[in-house]
């Protein structure tokens, strides 16, 4: 049940797109622009690289999630945010610059804590060689597929800004759509084989999701920080880069299984990201404003 060599070179090619348009949208002031909350970076931070895969494992124990599904599950949780975080942020009236920068530094963290974090996972779920850990050569990889797109992307936002700007959203749109059918094609060849484990990883998936988003949230509120700002920690670290996930299992450790939690995730998240705006945030979406041409 390994994954393909062609959904891995599209996968590939889809992480570069969706590091590449994370790229357009960042500049230099992204970064520094955490030194202004410093309170909140610890908050996210802290959530996303102990809280998470902590509250992750506790999940994975509590309902018996099998080996391999409770690797992958980790995967997830060990994952920064994604891009959809921006949007749900500022259709629930989130602090979206505060979530891009922190998307930034999360991405740039996860390049560390995720290898650990899977090795860790590995060893503590798969313990019969049914997946081989990540090698150092492995970590480079998945570095430079992560650093070099990005990096290329902001520099074409400083030399070319315009055409950056214009690029931004095609450039997401198009990445998700390879994503997704490169999911839903690995799904439905792979479906008798995995239609059992649904029952399996479903309800951990959900339970991780719904608990990263109300966690972000109400610890965020719980610390004194102001809604909107909650409100983007809640959606950052609630709403993680599946695409991230999937490419270290199909492309890297090459095991489909383990790319099963963060397949459906990558559907499911929309509707629990949107019934958390609506039920625990209490506020109506925002329409999406029209690009203007330019």
């Amino acid at each position: 049940m390994n994954g393909s060599p062609i959904v891995a070179q599209l996968l590939v090619a889809a992480l570069a797109l969706v590091m590449l348009g994370l790229g357009l949208t960042l500049k230099v002031e992204d970064f520094t622009r955490l030194l202004k909350y410093p309170k909140a970076v610890v908050v996210a931070l802290v959530l996303q690289v102990i809280v998470l895969p902590v509250a992750c494992y506790a999940i994975i124990v509590l309902l018996n999630v099998p080996p391999l599904f409770a690797v992958g599950l980790m995967l997830l949780a060990a994952s920064p945010g994604g891009i959809s975080a921006n949007l749900f942020s500022h259709l629930f009236g989130g602090n979206v610059a505060m979530n891009i920068s922190l998307t930034a530094i999360n991405t740039l963290l996860s390049i560390v804590t995720m290898p650990l974090i899977a090795n860790w996972a590995i060893n503590t779920f798969a313990k019969t060689g049914q997946v081989v850990p990540l090698q150092f050569g492995k970590v480079v990889e998945v570095i430079l597929i992560v650093l070099v797109p990005v990096a290329i992307g902001m520099w074409l936002r400083t030399v070319r800004p315009g055409w950056a700007a214009r690029s931004e959203n095609p450039t997401k749109v198009f990445s998700i759509i390879v994503l997704v059918v490169v999911a839903v094609g690995a799904i439905v060849k792979e479906w008798q084989a995995l239609s059992g484990g649904f029952a399996a990883i479903g309800p951990a998936v959900l339970a991780f999701n719904l608990v990263s988003l109300l966690a972000g949230y109400y610890v965020s509120r719980a610390t004194g920080l102001d809604k909107p700002i909650s409100t983007a920690i809640s959606y950052e670290i609630g709403i993680h880069n599946a695409t991230l996930a999937i490419f270290i299992a199909l492309a890297v450790l090459n095991n489909f299984q383990l790319a099963l939690p963060a397949a459906i995730y990558s559907f499911s998240m929309y509707v629990t990201a949107t019934l958390f705006g609506l039920l625990v945030l209490k506020r109506k979406s925002r329409p999406v404003p029209a690009v203007q041409p330019q």
